[in-house]
């Protein structure tokens, strides 16, 4: 069984890094990024959050990136501010529906708002892509 498993991660990583040799990416320690350099940064309190609460964290990012795809929908425009506004709009829904919630509830809350997130990337995709923000 162990064996299996060995393989099973050896195939996988080896997958991933056949995927990024053929793009020729040169990884670096530089996280500037590609589209949209001024993305705001996600709030200090949740980059220094706990290891045992970052399941939090991960919730915020996802609806944060549900109400991107979202705008940029409704908008049918993929501007930098459309796209990456800043984080208090995705802090306040956490902070209304989930700051109390248990770890199963904020887990299934993540799934849901990466669920919605990726049915909205599929229309999103082609307005940013027409924009150059992809």
């Amino acid at each position: 069984m162990m064996r299996i498993l060995a393989n099973a991660s050896l195939l996988v990583f080896l997958c991933a890094t056949a995927g990024v040799a053929e793009r020729n990416l040169i990884p670096t320690l530089d996280n500037q990024p590609d589209v949209c350099p001024d993305q705001p940064p996600e709030p200090q309190w949740m980059q220094d959050i706990n290891v045992r609460e970052s399941h939090k964290r991960l919730l915020i990012q996802q609806i944060y990136r549900a109400q991107s795809m979202q705008r940029i929908v409704e908008a049918q425009s993929c501007e930098c501010l459309t796209r990456y506004p800043s984080w208090e709009a995705a802090e306040g829904v956490f902070v209304e529906q989930f700051a109390a919630s248990e770890y199963w509830d904020i887990v299934e809350a993540t799934s849901e708002y990466r669920r919605q997130a990726n049915e909205l990337r599929r229309e999103a995709m082609p307005i940013c892509e027409a924009a150059g923000n992809w």
